[in-house]
């Protein structure tokens, strides 16, 4: 099974690595995907290169990629996940990504808070 996990992590807090590690228990691979620069809107966006580097310095991923330029829903198309774990103050970007979630059949997981260094306004890209 393919977990799937998502999101900015412009910086990477202990919240980050709380979800990431209860994610990875769900299946046997974790793919975490960063948000293309494209899509990355935060005053604090920093490189996807160089979030890609901080996330597989962590160890907890399988594969760390970045997400297609064209949405979500590609990305999710393109990594065909069983599960897709969204934190507890996230959601499905789009309406296509949706409609690909259904039609693939991935079981869509919210998880709970973790709690860690964060701010309210760290979790979206937009």
């Amino acid at each position: 099974m393919i977990v799937f996990a998502a999101g900015c992590f412009n910086r990477v807090h202990s919240a980050h690595v709380r979800l990431l590690r209860n994610a990875r228990v769900l299946g046997d691979q974790l793919v975490v995907v960063l948000s293309n620069d494209a899509h990355n809107h935060k005053p604090n966006a920093v490189p996807a290169a160089q979030r890609k580097k901080w996330v597989e310095a962590l160890g907890i991923a399988d594969k760390v990629v970045i997400g297609d330029a064209g949405g979500f829903a590609d990305t999710v198309r393109r990594e065909d996940p069983d599960i897709l774990v969204l934190g507890y103050d996230q959601k499905l970007p789009d309406p296509e990504t949706e409609k690909a979630v259904k039609e693939m059949g991935v079981d869509v997981i919210v998880m709970p808070w973790f709690p860690g260094k964060e701010d309210q306004s760290s979790s979206s890209c937009g």
